[in-house]
This record gives structure tokens, C-alpha cells and sequence, in this order.
């Protein structure tokens, strides 16, 4: 038993490392796409619009599908719709389209939501809920290493040739060499997201004849004190499904959007160097959490309860959040970078609190809780809809991420007690 969890839990860690490369992509695109597309900020967040509002569309569909299907067949599809996605942005450079590019990012998103239907709770009901912080903390290390390294190779392919082509671009008088230009510096991302493709595909058909079991519907019920009540009677998921709407949204405010905040920085204050440096500001954003999930695994839940981490957390986030708002130059986009560290352990202790006692409603549940994540298509919008109504001054903005935090401080100390018995 314990070499076949083993075994389950490899197989789930390769699959959150491919969530974690594919979605810190975004921070990268944001900036590459406003350059080749000449976007305003508002247009550029539609790149994380486009990606986690998926997640709602398809949740519940995924949930249907996994039960029909299995889990092992779910996945192998979630990564073909993935790899669809992937060739999708093939077309797109070459008319250098951005609606083409949405498309693109929306159809991976789909893909996405059906792998982490299956895979979250997958984690969360193998062993015992009080340590469920703890494995999917582990699942955490895998998914935001390979998102820092996918965000680093991609920023050294894309966002080394925007550099490179700016001032070229920007001087440029005729319209034809400007055009020409851009299309140059859209052909940047067919190979990339080619090779990407190839490998979804790959591991498609490696898990379909891998040795992963399938959830049956009885293992839902491990944790069964409450499976005789109805769905709606379990407040606590609901607003649970509201933490997380709001946990996305500023962890990819501080994932995705901090080469922005770094660039913004930069050319505020005439740092030449902090622009250079911004390119790389998601993987050292995603290094943060990777030391805060590293920390996670060693505390919960033998020194401290999830429940008193997320608390924790949550106000040293709403700190930082705060001086974010007061300072500028390096230090405030540290400050940005930094919230990665306390983002860390939130989700992992968010999910178990949400759908612990659930039942048989287990898996309905993680599909609600995965519509949430739409959080991360919102929230980041709104920041791109301030961002313009402020003149580009993205700093004053990210007071968006304050009530945030203010949601999750209540769900941490109060909200996930509601309806729970």
C-alpha cells in the first residue's frame, strides 16, 4: 500500500510540475504579447482572463467527464486539450492575432481544469486530511519549480528579443518596417510552445498506460461524518470556494504581474537595471514560494495547525501589501516578490479546510473549488482596468489585493468553522 501511494503521488507531482510550467508562462506572455500586440494594460491582463477563466467553464463539465470516463482517461484528455492549446499559437503568431493568442491560452486553461479536478482531491483524500496541507505543500515544491524554471527559459527566448527589438521598433517612422518588426518578433514563439506540445502529448500517453488507479466512489467517503447532508448545508466549502476566488487572484497579481511592476519601476525612476532585472522577477517570485512550501513541509502539521499558518501568512501577506503601497524602487517590487514566501502555504491549507467532511460530495466540491480559481482571471482584470484609470501607475492599483486578504483573514480565523459539525 505504502509503495502504491508512493508510486500515485510521482505520478501526481509530474502532473503539478506541468501545471506549474504551463501557467507561470503567463507573466512572460503578458509582457511579450503588449509588446508584439501592442496592448494597453487593460488588453494585456486579458492573457490571464483568458487562461483562468477556464477554470470556470469547465470545473463542472471535468467533474462530469471524470466520472464517465475515469481518471486516468480525464487526464490523458486534459493534456491532449492542453497540447491543442499549445498549437494554437502556431496561426496566432503567424497573423499575429491576439484573439488567436486568447484562444490559445483558453483552450490550454480547459485542459488544465479537468487535470486539476482530478488531481487536488487525488492528493487530498490518499492519506489522512490532517497532513493533507503537508502533501499538497510537496505537490507545490513540484508545481512552482518547474514554474520558475519555465518562466526563466521562456523569458530568456521572448522577452530577450523584445529588449533587443524595442528601441528598433519605437524608431522606426514607416509603418511596413514596424510591422515587419513585430511579425519578426511573434515568430519567437512558435518553437517553444511546438516543443511544449509535443511533450503534453508524450506524457498523455504515458499516463494512460501508466500504473495510477482511479478514484472509485467509495474512497470519497473517507472522510464520511457528514455524507447524509445535502450539499448546500456545508457553508464552509462555499466559502472556501471564495478564499480561493481570492487567493488566485493575487497570486497571479504577484506571479504574473510583477515583470510589469518591475518594468513600470524602472522606467519610473530611470533604473536600468531593475528593467533588465524585471524579466526574471516571476521565477525569483516563484523561488519564494518554493522556500515557503519547503518550510510548510517541515512545520505542518507536527509545530503548527494549517489553520494557524494560513492566519499567519495571511497577515505578513497584508503587511507587505501595505508597504508595497507606501515605498517604491526595488524595494517595493521585493515586496511584491517576497508575498510569493507567504502565498505559499495558502492554498494547501485553503483546500483541505474547504472540503474536509464533505463525503460523497467530495469530488462536487473540488469542482467548485476549481471554478474558483477563476479568481485569477478577475482580479488581475480589474488590476489592468485601475492601472489604465490611473495613468499606467500599476503601484496605486495593487490596493485591489488588500480586500483580498481581508476575505482570507476572515475565512483563516472564522469562515471555514460555518456549517461545519
Amino acid at each position: 500500500m505504502r509503495n502504491h501511494q508512493t508510486i500515485s503521488l510521482l505520478i501526481i507531482g509530474l502532473l503539478f510540475s506541468i501545471f506549474g510550467f504551463v501557467t507561470w508562462l503567463n507573466g512572460t506572455l503578458i509582457k511579450f504579447l503588449q509588446t508584439a500586440c501592442e496592448l494597453n494594460h487593460q488588453q494585456a491582463s486579458l492573457v490571464t482572463f483568458a487562461f483562468f477563466i477556464s477554470y470556470f467553464v469547465m470545473a463542472i463539465p471535468s467533474s462530469r467527464i471524470l466520472n464517465r470516463v475515469g481518471f486516468k482517461n480525464g487526464m490523458s484528455l486534459g493534456l491532449i486539450i492542453m497540447a491543442l492549446g499549445c498549437l494554437i499559437f502556431i496561426p496566432a503568431a503567424s497573423a499575429r492575432n491576439y484573439s488567436w493568442f486568447l484562444a490559445g491560452l483558453f483552450t490550454q486553461g480547459l485542459g488544465l481544469a479537468m487535470l486539476q479536478t482530478a488531481s487536488n482531491p487525488y492528493v487530498t483524500i490518499i492519506g489522512p486530511i490532517e497532513s493533507a496541507a503537508r502533501r499538497i505543500s510537496i505537490m507545490g515544491i513540484c508545481n512552482k519549480l518547474a514554474g520558475a524554471l519555465g518562466a526563466w527559459m521562456l523569458a530568456r527566448l521572448l522577452l530577450r528579443p523584445v529588449g533587443a527589438l524595442q528601441l528598433q521598433i519605437e524608431q522606426v517612422q514607416n509603418a511596413a518596417s514596424k510591422e515587419s518588426l513585430l511579425n519578426e518578433l511573434t515568430q519567437h514563439i512558435v518553437l517553444p510552445y511546438s516543443v511544449m506540445a509535443i511533450f503534453l502529448l508524450l506524457v498523455a500517453i504515458g499516463i494512460r498506460i501508466s500504473p495510477l488507479p482511479d478514484l472509485k466512489d467509495n474512497q470519497d467517503n473517507v472522510y464520511n461524518e457528514a455524507t447524509d447532508r445535502p450539499l448546500w448545508s456545508h457553508s464552509y466549502l462555499f466559502l472556501g470556494a471564495i478564499a480561493i476566488f481570492a487567493y488566485v487572484g493575487v497570486e497571479v497579481i504577484a506571479g504574473d504581474y510583477i515583470i510589469q511592476y518591475g518594468t513600470y519601476l524602472g522606467n519610473l525612476t530611470e533604473d536600468e537595471k531593475l528593467q533588465g532585472f524585471a524579466n526574471y522577477l516571476t521565477s525569483i517570485t516563484l523561488l519564494f514560494m518554493l522556500a515557503g512550501y519547503g518550510l510548510g513541509v517541515l512545520l505542518i502539521p507536527k509545530y503548527i495547525s494549517q489553520e494557524n499558518a494560513l492566519r499567519f501568512n495571511v497577515i505578513a501577506s497584508l503587511i507587505l501589501t501595505i508597504l508595497i503601497q507606501v515605498t517604491t524602487g526595488k524595494f517595493s517590487v521585493f515586496c511584491l516578490a517576497f508575498l510569493g514566501f507567504f502565498h505559499a502555504i495558502m492554498w494547501p491549507a485553503i483546500w483541505p479546510m474547504s472540503i474536509d467532511r464533505l463525503g460523497k460530495h467530495t469530488k462536487t466540491g473540488a469542482a467548485l473549488l476549481v471554478m474558483a480559481i477563476a479568481g485569477g482571471a478577475v482580479i488581475p482584470w480589474l488590476l489592468g482596468i485601475l492601472t489604465d484609470k490611473y495613468h499606467g501607475d500599476m503601484r496605486t492599483a495593487l490596493w485591489i489585493m488588500i480586500p483580498c486578504y481581508l476575505y482570507l483573514l476572515f475565512f483563516a480565523t472564522k469562515g471555514y468553522r460555518i456549517g461545519k459539525k
